[in-house]
């Protein structure tokens, strides 16, 4: 379903107020701004026509054959120069809620969704949002207006932590290609699916650029380093015992060999792909993947 902005409560504007800060402080839009191309799209990903080079326009996009052909300079034209929407799919998996350290996975995720569409308002970019949770979804249809942007953070701030025992398995994927824009931008937010990806999944990819970010917590990364600890499962919803020994360790390797694997079934370009762990700066990382997918579109467009 389609939602207006809701209004945003006291949590949500603190959350906002503090990733506008760290944007304001960090000078993001003097880093990320710069040149005419967007951090999100680099030199564009489909050519789509040839047009007559004009001053200022960048030398590597010319194409010579043509130039040579009719006596004047000509350029490419890509798909992704045209308008571009960033649409941030945050799969909301009940699974999130854990957390080893100080912070949930939930929460570091839900900034890196906020920060990537305020940056996509400073690189002028329209942006939208999905909401999936187990009980339904909301979304948000993609504005430039700034003000519309932060109410759509605000509601995804707002909104509390799905039931960490669904009645059934969360299942997100199929609402997005429902909804996703015609040449969107795709950034998926969410745990590492479960299942591997469907035949139309590489369909899907063909027909809008997809990025996936997932959170990491330290104890998925190298397991528990005490001798023994209880943690609270909240999907089993109940208490268990880990105790780092070496089957447990072998066990740990094999579970995240698999979890791996499955991961760069659906995101087989490492380029797509983001991992931030839960004891990371968000922004720092996001930043830094954004700038590098950037710079590796120019070389391979050169």
């Amino acid at each position: 379903m389609t939602a207006r902005p809701p209004v945003i409560d006291p949590r949500a504007q603190t959350a906002l107020r503090r990733l506008e800060w760290q944007l304001r402080r960090r000078s993001v839009q003097t880093l990320l701004a710069g040149g005419y191309r967007s951090v999100f799209r680099g030199r564009g990903m489909e050519f789509d026509q040839v047009v007559r080079y004009e001053f200022g326009d960048d030398i590597r996009d010319v194409d010579w054959n043509v130039t040579a052909r009719l006596g004047d300079l000509y350029r490419k034209v890509f798909v992704e120069e045209r308008e571009l929407t960033v649409y941030a799919v945050v799969s909301d998996d009940p699974a999130l809620q854990f957390g080893s350290g100080a912070v949930s996975k939930r929460e570091v995720l839900l900034q890196l969704a906020a920060l990537t569409l305020m940056l996509a308002v400073v690189n002028r970019e329209r942006a939208g949002l999905l909401h999936v949770t187990p009980h339904g979804s909301t979304a948000f249809p993609p504005t430039r207006r700034r003000a519309r942007i932060l109410s759509a953070i605000a509601g995804l701030f707002a909104a509390p932590p799905p039931d960490p025992a669904p009645p059934q398995p969360f299942v997100p994927w199929p609402l997005i290609a429902q909804q996703a824009p015609q040449g969107a931008l795709m950034v998926w937010f969410g745990e590492v699916p479960a299942t591997p990806p469907p035949p139309e999944w590489a369909a899907f990819r063909r027909r809008h650029p997809v990025i996936g970010v997932r959170v990491e917590d330290p104890w998925e990364r190298t397991g528990p380093t005490l001798a023994g600890v209880t943690a609270y499962d909240p999907a089993a919803g109940q208490l268990v015992w880990l105790q780092a020994s070496a089957a447990s360790r072998t066990a740990h390797a094999a579970w995240r060999a698999e979890r791996e694997a499955r991961w760069a079934a659906w995101w087989p370009n490492p380029a797509d792909r983001l991992v931030v762990g839960a004891d990371e700066d968000p922004l720092t990382a996001l930043v830094g993947f954004l700038r590098a997918r950037s710079a590796g579109a120019l070389r391979d467009a050169s």
